[in-house]
């Protein structure tokens, strides 16, 4: 039986788009298109959900793309601009959830400082119980060792709880250690799933 659910937070409950923020700083299709391909890319905003500082990333990129130094800078500081707003009918799942008071958790793979600047911004997050942020615990999902750390810092029974997310990779991980898998494809499967396991 399913009594606790843990969520994703990136495109599982709110939008992350670079093109968002970028594409208010450069106008040419085919400079942004090379910009967010080469300079400031997932891969590169990763090393920050891993939990190296991002000033230490802005410095070195700067270093390499010093043409682009505004641009790097303006990451740093307006990241929320990345995130246009919640998943269509998430924050409403959510919501249900608690309402019917089930166990909400999350992990997810987020920048520790980036995490400080958005969460005052996600009131929904009051209605959790506890977050892992990957930055703080500097181990990034699906490594095995960020599952078993929620497990323990939550203090719940792996067989108990729901684990969803829109990464193939990370729900793999998550059922390796026994925690059931929901890849995230939008709300309504979410609905369907969450109604077949009684917790809606």
């Amino acid at each position: 039986m399913i009594k606790n659910v843990i969520f994703d937070v990136g495109r599982v409950l709110y939008q992350w788009d670079l093109r968002h923020l970028f594409a208010q700083l450069i106008d040419d299709i085919d400079e942004l298109d090379w910009f967010l391909s080469n300079v400031v890319t997932p891969k590169w905003h990763f090393q920050h959900d891993a939990g190296r500082a991002l000033a230490d990333m802005a410095a070195e990129l700067i270093a390499q793309y010093p043409d682009y130094e505004s641009h790097i800078r303006a990451y740093t500081m307006r990241f929320n601009e990345t995130i246009p707003g919640p998943v269509e009918g998430s924050l409403e799942i959510v919501e249900a959830l608690a309402a019917r008071d089930v166990p909400l958790y999350a992990i997810t793979n987020f920048g520790a400082e980036f995490w400080d600047s958005f969460r005052p911004t996600a009131p929904i997050f009051d209605l959790f119980d506890d977050i892992i942020v990957s930055g703080r615990e500097k181990m990034v999902k699906p490594d095995l060792a960020i599952y078993r750390l929620a497990l323990e810092r939550f203090d719940i029974v792996s067989e108990e709880s729901l684990f969803i997310d829109d990464m193939p990779a990370n729900i793999a991980a998550a059922e390796a250690i026994g925690i059931k898998g929901h890849l995230f494809d939008g709300a309504e499967g979410l609905n369907v799933k969450l109604l077949a396991l009684n917790l809606l």
